[in-house]
Formats: structure tokens, C-alpha cells, sequence
């Protein structure tokens, strides 16, 4: 295993630059894919080389179930500094489950208050709200619907309203709540990866603004509202779901839908600035999961030469 063992731990810090500069480089579609892949990835596999180091570390407690085979001194010797490491590696590991769990079970019962507070009205895809607090949000789940208050639709121009209800559904079309969950797991996970989830949750409203533009057929309209709404709105109290007011940079939003429209490439050149960051953060990714594999397959050959048959 070798210093294998720690390199995911520490690489997602090659997807840095790339988080950034997707953002003003790359449609938001291909870019809200790209730096959730990746995250999603970083996370899977620095999250196993934690596991990896507990079992080393819980080897060498006394009295754990473990075989005595797995505590011998060869064992050990295939993780660096195995007597801190592996032990350090426990409460780590304890930490990222407990905090990844507490984030999905967080989401679940969102969307299940959500739903709750939907059950007295028709069964239609726009459910509005008799609030004077002005807000909106997509709501997936088994029906999805699009969630506007009252006070939001008095703030807003029948042109402006079109633009909403096109931006919510693009929001439910493509799916941005997996997006968004995946990488705030992700985060979780590693901190080295919350710059990829702040990244991600511009891009979905990014993504939803363009899409939104392309249906009304204005660029304009679809800024104009999201100015207004963020002016008038608190916030939707739905924090764990995307909306049209969302808190953020709204100013680089609008500034963005008042420019041209961005470029529809996959992957931008090699010899450019956000291409080499991308092939960066690409590398970094492959390092992680091939060193990962490498040093689960060691583990566990070693631990099966260790235990008694």
C-alpha cells in the first residue's frame, strides 16, 4: 500500500482549479456533470482509503473482534505510520458517516415536510401557496411539482412568471437535486471538495437560467425576474432544494444571461487555461481511484495471508 493509501485523501485538491474556472468557461450542463463526477468520485475513494487505514487502526486495539493475525507487526508495516494513522483514522471515518448520514436523512425529511405541507391542495404540477412570502422552488418526488407562493407571483410580470415556471421545470427535468445531493455528500465527506459543491450549486441555477431562456426566448426576461425575485424575496424556506430565488451570487447570474450565451462544448481545449485544469482535476481523479483500488487489493491479500484458516 505504501503512502498509496493517503494520496485520495489529499488529491481532491487538483479539482480546485477547475472548479472555478468551469464555471466561466464551460456551458453549465456539461460543467454541473463534470465537477459532480468528479466530486462524487474523490469522495467514494478517499472515504475507502479511511476505511482501509480504521481497519489497521482497530486491528490494534485490545480486545476487538478481529482476528489476532491482523494486529501482526507485518501487517502493519504495509501502512505508514500505521500507530497514528490507523487509530486517527477511526474517528475520522465515524465522523464522515455520521455527518453524510445526517445530510441525506436532512434532505429526506425536507422533501417529506414539503410534501406534507402540499397534501390539501389539487394534485396539479404547480402548487400555489396562499403565502405573502415571496418564493418558489422545485419539489421532485414521485409527482413533481413546482412550489410558488402568492407573493411571489404578485412581484412578478406575466413575462417574468413564464420564466420562472420554465426555470423550475428545467430544475425537475434534469434531475439538479441528485446534482446538488451528490455533491453536498461529497463535501461531507472530504472538506477539500467544498469548493466543487459551491461550484455545482451555482451551475445548476446557471444551468436552469440558460434553459429557461432558451423556452421564453428572451435572455432578458429571464434575468429581469431573477433580479426582481431575489429583490423581493427572503429566501425559500426549503434550503436543501433548488429555487428560483437562490441564495447566492444573483448579480453574476443576471450578468451572465444579459451576455452572450455560453459556448456548448464538452470539454474545453487541451492548450487553454480551464482545459489544462480540467485534464488536472481528470488526473487527479484516476490517481485517486487507480491508488484506492491498489491499496484495497493489497489490504485485503495481505489480511487473507494474515488470517488462520
Amino acid at each position: 500500500m505504501g503512502v498509496f493509501v493517503f494520496l485520495p485523501l489529499v488529491l481532491p485538491l487538483t479539482a480546485w482549479p477547475v472548479a472555478r474556472l468551469a464555471e466561466q468557461h464551460l456551458h453549465p450542463r456539461a460543467a454541473t456533470w463534470l465537477l459532480s463526477a468528479v466530486a462524487g468520485v474523490l469522495a467514494v475513494c478517499s472515504t475507502l482509503c479511511l476505511a482501509l487505514l480504521m481497519v489497521v487502526g482497530t486491528a490494534q486495539l485490545p480486545g476487538n473482534p478481529l482476528p489476532d493475525g491482523w494486529s501482526d507487526p507485518e501487517v502493519r508495516e504495509a501502512v505508514p505510520y500505521d500507530e497514528v494513522a490507523g487509530k486517527a483514522a477511526i474517528p475520522a471515518l465515524i465522523a464522515v458517516l455520521a455527518a453524510c448520514t445526517r445530510t441525506a436523512w436532512r434532505h429526506r425529511r425536507v422533501r417529506c415536510r414539503a410534501e406534507r405541507a402540499l397534501a390539501g391542495l389539487p394534485a396539479t404540477p404547480v402548487a400555489v401557496l396562499p403565502d405573502a412570502l415571496p418564493y418558489a422552488y422545485a419539489l421532485p418526488g414521485r409527482r413533481n411539482r413546482i412550489v410558488v407562493t402568492t407573493g411571489m407571483l404578485a412581484g412578478l410580470s406575466p413575462a417574468e412568471r413564464r420564466a420562472l415556471f420554465a426555470h423550475e421545470r428545467v430544475h425537475l427535468a434534469r434531475r439538479h437535486h441528485r446534482f446538488l445531493l451528490t455533491v453536498q455528500l461529497a463535501a461531507r465527506a472530504n472538506p477539500f471538495l467544498r469548493p466543487l459543491r459551491s461550484a455545482v450549486t451555482y451551475l445548476a441555477e446557471r444551468w436552469a437560467d440558460e434553459e429557461a431562456a432558451s423556452a421564453v426566448g428572451s435572455r432578458r426576461t429571464v434575468a429581469l425576474a431573477i433580479g426582481k425575485s431575489a429583490l423581493i424575496s427572503q429566501g425559500a424556506p426549503i434550503a436543501t432544494l433548488a429555487h428560483f430565488a437562490a441564495p447566492g451570487p444573483v448579480p453574476r447570474r443576471v450578468a451572465a444571461l444579459l451576455g452572450p450565451a455560453p459556448a456548448g462544448r464538452i470539454w474545453p481545449p487541451v492548450f487553454t487555461t480551464v482545459g489544462l485544469a480540467a485534464w488536472t482535476a481528470a488526473a487527479g481523479t484516476t490517481v485517486s481511484a487507480l491508488s484506492s483500488a491498489n491499496s484495497a487489493v493489497t489490504l485485503f491479500l495481505i489480511l487473507h495471508a494474515a488470517t488462520p484458516m
